[in-house]
């Protein structure tokens, strides 16, 4: 069994040379000290297995929401950091568990709400990664590391995998453990992965997920659905023409397309989805809040009390909605005959500038629904920057999700 630890000055000297520009990960004095002691240990606990575990060796950034045993977490905020300590996460259990390297803590926007960190893109520093996994998206993308973990509660994994050019993996709901992440709103906040392709995505969240089954033979490419209306005019005119695109490209290599009216209603769902979202981060920081409220950024604080506007009643209400949804958006689909949905990423491309990290509303319907979701590297805009392909699945079908998307990868590929 090779020996990570000969990989780990390599990896020190990597993140030391790109990171000065791209901001990636949060800063860490002695991370070559802390991850060639690390590695001697892995390698020590595993010298005596016939195989290698299955991330053995893989270095992986880690969301600084996530807690991690042995470094401090942040949260991207100036709240102290002793307030918000706690166990290790159960998904850097696992990570660890299988052979894994923490690289080290990746940017988050503060609290993963909406104010952005430092990170930049690295196709073009004068734009935006995205948000609020802009660390573990940007990583990945420089090749500092090839896998990182984030959190998405509405699009914040899908949303930076499209605009820095990488695979982005939203599991269902619940299908990994949130236990050890500072919640943002618990009922939508689900932990995802970062990787430069499917087969990488993949290999994690057989690692990750509750309940990982192998992906079964299919002998039919999946009816991939469009869903027309309101929600996919949400696009602009350059993610939509690079969409069609990709549109004729899959139909090209054998997919059958099916147009599908779909989501007529996506302003109240939009609605909805807001007040769920503002109401559960203003709990979540019921305590910290009224306490260390002069650390809070802006937009942070904006977002706390919104939350304290929302009623119960129309909280209540709103979680109502949202099961209807999630019971329509499957029933929709075999109606259909959809297999999977397919429609762009992110609005456009990620915008000039860090001071925003653009829209999640094409993300937003299946983080309502609690659907998995994909993003693969699909198109280039204008300015050369990655436009990416989201594909949903209905909730539970994360290994068909998985399964089908390397085929599909492959197809757009741009």
């Amino acid at each position: 069994m090779r020996n990570p630890t000969l990989d780990t000055d390599r990896l020190c000297d990597r993140i030391d040379r790109l990171d000065m520009d791209v901001r990636a990960f949060v800063a860490e004095p002695d991370r070559r000290e802390r991850l060639r002691a690390e590695a001697a240990e892995t390698a020590a606990r595993h010298s005596g297995s016939s195989a290698e575990p299955p991330l053995y060796g893989i270095a992986v950034g880690v969301k600084d929401i996530i807690r991690v045993d042995g470094l401090p977490t942040r949260a991207g905020s100036e709240v102290p950091a002793e307030a918000l300590t706690g166990p290790q996460a159960v998904v850097v259990d696992r990570l660890r568990a299988a052979g894994a390297l923490v690289a080290g803590k990746t940017v988050t926007a503060e609290f993963a709400v909406l104010a952005p960190g430092p990170t930049r893109n690295p196709h073009n520093l004068e734009h935006s990664p995205g948000g609020s996994s802009s660390g573990s998206a940007a990583a990945v993308a420089a090749g500092m590391v090839e896998l990182a973990i984030g959190t998405q509660t509405v699009g914040s994994v899908i949303r930076p995998a499209a605009f820095c050019g990488v695979v982005g993996y939203k599991p269902t709901h619940g299908r990994i453990p949130v236990a050890g992440v500072i919640d943002n709103a618990p009922t939508l906040d689900t932990v995802g992965v970062f990787a430069p392709d499917v087969a990488g995505a993949a290999r994690a969240a057989a690692v990750l997920c509750d309940g990982w089954r192998d992906a079964a033979a299919y002998d039919r490419p999946p009816v991939l659905g469009v869903p027309d209306g309101p929600y996919l005019r949400r696009a602009d005119d350059e993610a939509l023409a690079a969409f069609e695109r990709q549109v004729e490209r899959l139909a090209d290599a054998g997919f059958p397309v099916r147009r599908v009216p779909f989501m007529a209603d996506y302003e109240e769902i939009v609605r909805q989805q807001f007040l769920v979202n503002r109401y559960e981060v203003a709990r979540v920081h019921a305590d910290w809040f009224p306490r260390y409220e002069r650390y809070y950024r802006e937009e942070t604080a904006a977002a706390i009390r919104q939350g304290h506007g929302v009623a119960r009643a129309d909280y209540e209400g709103a979680l109502r909605h949202r099961d209807e949804f999630r019971a329509r958006l499957p029933h929709t689909m075999d109606e259909a005959g959809a297999d999977l949905w397919i429609m762009p990423a992110a609005p456009g491309p990620a915008p000039r500038g860090i001071a925003t990290t653009g829209s999640s509303i094409m993300n937003l319907p299946w983080s309502y629904a609690g659907a998995p979701a994909l993003t693969v590297p699909a198109d280039r805009a204008a300015d050369g920057l990655p436009l990416g392909l989201q594909v949903t699945a209905a909730p539970g079908a994360d290994e068909y999700l998985i399964a089908r998307c390397a085929a599909i990868e492959s197809a757009v590929a741009g």
